[in-house]
């Protein structure tokens, strides 16, 4: 994509179209390797049980792999071509893993599907942030913490890369902390990510817990 024409974002049917047509290049066929390896291997790394979001999730193969692990995982994408493709990769709604369709800005469709405050263990990002407006990336945090039950977790993969425009938008590694921890998310890490594929050498990875609410 021209990265000079806007495209229109936040139009499900947009993201619709590129996974028709097969134009989604953030797609791996399978977990992004840093997150993978986090979650197998870290010794911060989260442990079930919990209910996890993850948003934008595509083709779903970081919400398969936390049903692997033990979570409760919910696949969250306004598309729903990505999520047929989901379903046929992963399998229906079963008890450790559902998908749903619903914007993430959409409050009330949200605790409509029963994601109300502080409903959430955790949620993993990956590709969510870099895909929406920058401008928008405070509501992105504000819809975060308030899912978020309280010591809850955000486990992040972020495209910290410097091009102009997008999608998937740039970002900078020192911004990025300074924002969540603006929002109440306490860093456990936040370090440049490894393992990352070849074509998204800009990976940053990052754990941060939900500061409790002060009395």
């Amino acid at each position: 994509m021209n990265p000079s024409t806007p495209a229109p974002t936040a139009e499900p049917g947009h993201w619709d179209q590129r996974y028709r047509q097969g134009t989604d290049g953030w797609e791996l066929g399978r977990p992004a390797p840093p997150l993978e390896r986090f979650l197998r291997t870290h010794p911060l790394a989260p442990q079930p049980p919990g209910q996890v979001l993850v948003p934008g999730c595509g083709r779903g193969h970081e919400a398969a792999l936390l049903e692997e692990l033990g979570f409760a995982a919910i696949g969250l994408d306004f598309s729903g071509e990505a999520l047929a493709e989901a379903r046929a990769r992963h399998g229906h709604d079963r008890d450790r893993l559902r998908w749903l369709q619903a914007d993430l800005f959409d409050q009330q469709a949200l605790e409509a599907a029963g994601l109300a405050a502080g409903s959430l263990t955790g949620i993993v990002e990956h590709t969510c942030f870099c895909a929406i407006d920058p401008e928008q990336r405070d509501a992105y945090l504000a819809t975060v913490r308030r899912l978020l039950a309280p010591g809850g977790w955000l486990l992040g993969l972020f495209w910290c890369h410097r091009r102009l425009g997008g999608p998937p938008w740039g970002s900078d590694p020192q911004a990025v902390e300074v924002q969540l921890g603006r929002a109440g998310l306490v860093a456990e890490l936040w370090e440049p990510a490894s393992g990352s594929v070849d074509q998204r050498q800009d990976e940053w990875l990052g754990l941060w817990r939900l500061r409790p609410a002060q009395p």
